[in-house]
């Protein structure tokens, strides 16, 4: 059966970070409600793509006009089974608005799922949840979180409600272990190839 799943995006947001968790979710059956703050549903926000190629740091592009399907003044997090928190630039302001800490803090009070990808857990560090989380983020991240109470590592982790990954090359693994925490079937083998 599927879940009511709140996805807390922002302007330049990671493009990847933000369409492809909707768009899975929504794929096995999960309905996804995409929010941002001051901002209503059938509003766009725009999106960043962040390229690695070899330079000490990610390149970042212009990306699409994503368009929000709710309202966030509206939300109820209890209305919702689990959380989703895409990383790119959005986070480091979107952690400044006190509804999107509170409604962070509902979901690990209630041992909810949720899954942050990227720069996405610089919001849970600003909403102190993460004290005695093994977890990732991207690397340029760790020394927040760890600040906040975790113990980083550098692979895709689930511990608990939480699962965290470093960047959107990290998805298919990152969105499987979100899946097994919502209770999908999920096969985390090699793809199997397509007969010729």
């Amino acid at each position: 059966m599927g879940k009511d799943i709140l996805m807390i995006v922002g302007d330049f947001g990671e493009d990847y970070e933000i369409m492809v968790p909707f768009q899975a979710l929504q794929m096995v059956g999960h309905e996804v409600d995409a929010v941002c703050p001051d901002k209503e549903a059938e509003e766009t926000i725009k999106t960043a793509i962040h390229d690695f190629r070899g330079d000490q740091t990610y390149m970042e592009s212009r990306g699409h006009d994503f368009v929000l399907n709710a309202t966030m003044a509206d939300v109820n997090p209890s209305d919702y089974d689990a959380l989703c928190v895409p990383g790119g630039r959005a986070p480091e302001y979107l952690r400044t608005y006190d509804e999107v800490l509170d409604a962070v803090r509902h979901f690990f009070e209630e041992d909810k799922p949720v899954a942050a990808l990227c720069h996405g857990p610089q919001i849970l560090a600003a909403a102190d949840v993460l004290d005695g989380y093994e977890m990732t983020s991207y690397p340029a991240c760790r020394a927040e979180c760890e600040a906040a109470g975790c113990s980083w590592v550098d692979e895709v982790v689930t511990d608990g409600n939480l699962v965290t990954g470093q960047a959107w090359p990290d998805h298919p693994e990152w969105l499987a272990q979100f899946m097994d925490l919502l209770g999908d079937e999920v096969s985390h083998g090699d793809p199997i190839p397509a007969d010729d």
